[in-house]
């Protein structure tokens, strides 16, 4: 049996798995993380996405030998101590029904808002194609996503440091072209 070694939600985990095992199987049979949900064993419903080495992938075609080496997020691995911005959208937009769909929506959204951190509305449809919910009509959860998107941006926009103040000096130096 092959063994691996994967970091999941910042633990390191070392076992032997057998070389069809699914990471979807590995996470939620071996490693108890049930967040990360099965929907239709084809790939086609987008309940089990995770992130793969920071990009979502869904985890029911994705081989846990194939993660050997690699660093996989949960939606379990997203809270510390409160509610992600992502997840806290979604919550405050009333963005499920039955919630099935929701563990992968929130990590496709994250890839999404990634590369994506002003999402107009047909963007957010776009990046969620392939994961389906059969319950909401995706009003809600759209509309979460673009909230979200405002929530990580005034996050990330708290978190820059003023730039430093230059000597006076330093600032002569630059007005007259590095000369002093």
């Amino acid at each position: 049996m092959p063994r691996i070694t994967v970091t999941v939600d910042g633990d390191r985990y070392a076992d032997d798995v057998e070389p069809r095992l699914l990471l979807v199987q590995y996470l939620r049979e071996r490693l108890g993380k049930v967040g990360t949900v099965v929907g239709c064993d084809t790939s086609n419903c987008g309940a089990c996405t995770v992130h793969l080495d920071g990009r979502s992938a869904k985890s029911c075609s994705v081989l846990a030998v194939q993660a050997d080496g690699c660093e996989v997020r949960t939606v379990e691995g997203l809270a510390d101590g409160e509610l992600h911005p992502v997840q806290q959208a979604f919550h405050d937009n009333h963005a499920l029904q039955c919630g099935f769909c929701t563990p992968g929506m929130i990590m496709q959204s994250l890839d999404l808002l990634a590369d994506e951190p002003d999402p107009t509305e047909q963007q957010v449809r776009e990046g969620l194609e392939g994961n389906l919910c059969r319950c909401t009509g995706y009003q809600n959860i759209v509309r979460a996503v673009r909230d979200a998107a405002g929530r990580l941006r005034a996050t990330a926009e708290s978190d820059v440091e003023p730039p430093a103040p230059r000597e006076p000096a330093d600032r002569a130096a630059e007005l007259s072209g590095g000369r002093s």
